[in-house]
């Protein structure tokens, strides 16, 4: 599926023009016109990435942004402070809050979509990507869809990542704890078992589609995606 891009943003007509130009770029535009309620959209639902406009009414994009970091929950979401404040010091403020990036209005458009993607692109690299085939099996990172011959596979979130990462590097050996790093990111309560326990999850959705042997494990060493059968 598309990402998910929360907007908070006080001033409707620049919300407006974002959420269009985001919907126009491939995007799933949520918007909000204060903190607060855009603390409530995020309990219903986890963000790909916040475009976070400093001066807003009641809680200030800063605050939020500080809120946001502290929060284990939401801690990782990308933010992209929007600000009119230009000098130096407001930039290294903004970052300092946990802002991923700063841009300063007035902006264009195409430069805020492509912050975005370039932010996206670091941090959640499989809602950018280009499509990946590998057999017959077709992966889409930006509608978050993966096919066999043509047919939709039902796959989960985590899944969809691991699935994404060994198509990405074909033919490799990677370890648990490489995995986990690629995959999980910085979860430190995650084990390594973990690991295991969606790699079989993997397998089983593979297997009911007819790719049970693309997942192989290497003994001692780890696991590989591959259509060659090797030992």
């Amino acid at each position: 599926m598309a990402a998910n891009i929360l907007i908070v943003e006080d001033e409707e007509s620049i919300l407006e023009l974002i959420a269009i130009n985001l919907h126009q770029s491939g995007f799933n535009p949520m918007r909000a016109l204060n903190a607060e309620y855009a603390d409530k959209l995020i309990q219903e639902a986890i963000p790909d990435l916040i475009i976070l406009d400093w001066m807003l009414p009641g809680m200030n994009g800063i605050e939020f942004a500080k809120r946001l970091r502290s929060n284990s929950s939401t801690k990782k979401i990308p933010i992209i402070m929007l600000t009119a404040k230009s000098d130096e010091e407001n930039k290294i403020v903004g970052l300092e809050s946990g802002a991923d990036d700063y841009l300063t209005k007035p902006f264009s458009p195409r430069e805020l979509v492509a912050r975005i993607k370039a932010v996206l692109r670091r941090k959640s690299p499989e809602l950018i990507d280009d499509p990946i085939k590998i057999s017959s099996l077709h992966l889409d990172p930006s509608t978050h869809r993966v096919e066999s011959n043509g047919a939709t596979i039902k796959i989960g979130p985590t899944e969809f990542k691991l699935l994404h990462f060994f198509m990405k590097n074909p033919d490799r050996v990677f370890s648990r704890n490489h995995i986990l790093d690629k995959v999980w990111g910085n979860q430190s309560e995650i084990d390594d078992r973990t690991v295991d326990v969606h790699i079989k999850r993997l397998r089983d959705v593979l297997t009911n589609n007819g790719h049970d042997k693309l997942v192989q494990t290497v003994r001692g060493m780890g696991y590989r995606f591959s259509e060659n059968q090797e030992n």
